[in-house]
């Protein structure tokens, strides 16, 4: 998608030309920069080390936008929703946005902020909860074969900073 167009020089022609709002790599060197529809500079536009840090990785199920995933290894890397109930299935990051199965999904980190969420309560602890993917609990689960994980802390109603302990499972 193009950002606001701007007049420049090309070839001795006054000409217009569309600032970017995303990168496809070094064809794009020297063009101007324009924030994306959030207000913010695209992390394509940020050389490696700056900005979120993430990895596609192929979804093996439909994930929602703010699911939390668990990272698997099944002919490569692959992601499907976290989920308290079955041993394995511990958060390793989340999604932003949604993905289809067998979709790439941009799988977010330790300390990147979750903001797809809704219904928390600013300074509250969430666990992993027992309904997979975006399913957070403000207790940990308790069953037998459960598995305790804390996932981090509420800053607001809708965003949860990810910083996820080791998983315990309960005998």
């Amino acid at each position: 998608m193009a950002g606001n167009l701007y007049l420049t020089v090309l070839n001795g022609i006054k000409t217009l030309v569309a600032a970017l709002q995303t990168s496809a790599g070094a064809g794009d060197a020297g063009k101007l920069v324009a924030l994306d529809s959030t207000g913010k500079i695209s992390d394509t536009m940020m050389p490696v080390g700056i900005g979120a840090e993430t990895s596609v990785i192929t979804a093996t199920e439909a994930l929602g936008a703010g699911d939390f995933v668990n990272v698997y290894g099944s002919t490569g890397a692959k992601c499907r929703k976290a989920d308290a109930t079955t041993a394995g299935k511990e958060a390793h990051g989340f999604v932003l946005a949604a993905v289809e199965s067998a979709g790439p999904a941009t799988v977010y980190g330790i300390s990147q902020m979750n903001n797809q969420l809704s219904g928390l309560t600013p300074g509250e602890m969430y666990w992993l909860s027992t309904t997979a993917g975006q399913g957070v609990a403000t207790t940990p689960p308790s069953a037998s074969g459960n598995i305790v994980q804390r996932l981090g802390k509420a800053v607001s109603a809708t965003e949860i900073i990810f910083s996820p302990d080791d998983p315990v499972q309960i005998p």
